[in-house]
């Protein structure tokens, strides 16, 4: 049975003693919880958080990475540096990185193929905007997405890959796909890692929901068949 994973995606936001003091204060919270927590939090913060984090049942990831070890790419983090502070989780091809700065499809394999090398676990975020949802392109889009994020990766790695559905259209704006067309949407991405690479290997694949989720609406979301957790911005 595949496990439900809750992430937490801070995107630009809190320094190091902000930071320390809100997993201080979410630790005792989630102790006993039977969901794997996770906190992506922006380079500034992962040493802090990491240290903070020691001795609870709280990952730390980070929020994107470069595919290449090292070299001339100034501002850029690699996972080897990540994986040398023992960052266990990073976030690929969200749609900020995809909208603001310039990912594209095969970034996101690239960097999907560099995380598994350094022993990252790659939370990868596909999506459709609201333009493709009135085509009726949901479908299409996101599976185009996934196979072209997954393309080259062995049957054990697409296992331990996380896909992360977000509706671009619903990504702070309050407005949240019905937990029917969030679960269908899903479900037609694990229908097209069956397709390819086996039933067994679709049926492990963690697969969120992401895009204005809440504490009221988590619960009818996260216990539909096929959404295993969420990736959270705003909340």
């Amino acid at each position: 049975m595949r496990r439900k994973v809750i992430a937490g995606n801070w995107k630009m936001n809190m320094l190091p003693n902000e930071a320390i003091q809100f997993i201080e204060n979410l630790a005792p919270l989630v102790k006993d919880a039977k969901s794997e927590v996770i906190l992506c939090v922006p380079y500034t913060d992962l040493f802090y958080a990491l240290l903070t984090a020691q001795n609870t049942n709280i990952k730390i990831g980070a929020q994107n990475m470069h595919f290449e070890e090292n070299g001339a790419y100034t501002g850029e983090v690699s996972g080897k540096m990540l994986k040398s502070i023992n960052v266990e989780y990073v976030i690929i091809g969200h749609s900020e990185r995809r909208q603001y700065f310039n990912e594209t499809d095969e970034t996101v394999n690239k960097k999907v193929k560099s995380a598994f090398q350094y022993g990252l676990k790659p939370i990868v975020c596909v999506g459709e905007t609201l333009e493709q949802r009135e085509l009726g392109k949901t479908f299409e889009v996101i599976t185009t997405q996934t196979e072209l994020a997954l393309e080259g990766l062995s049957e054990e790695q697409i296992r331990n890959t996380i896909i992360a559905y977000e509706p671009i259209w619903a990504i702070g704006t309050g407005k949240t796909a019905t937990k029917d067309d969030a679960n269908d949407s899903i479900k037609s991405i694990r229908n097209k890692i069956a397709n390819k690479y086996g039933q067994n290997v679709a049926n492990e694949v963690i697969i969120q929901y992401g895009g204005s989720v809440k504490s009221s609406n988590a619960k009818e979301l996260f216990t539909m068949t096929d959404i295993d957790g969420g990736l959270v911005g705003r909340s």
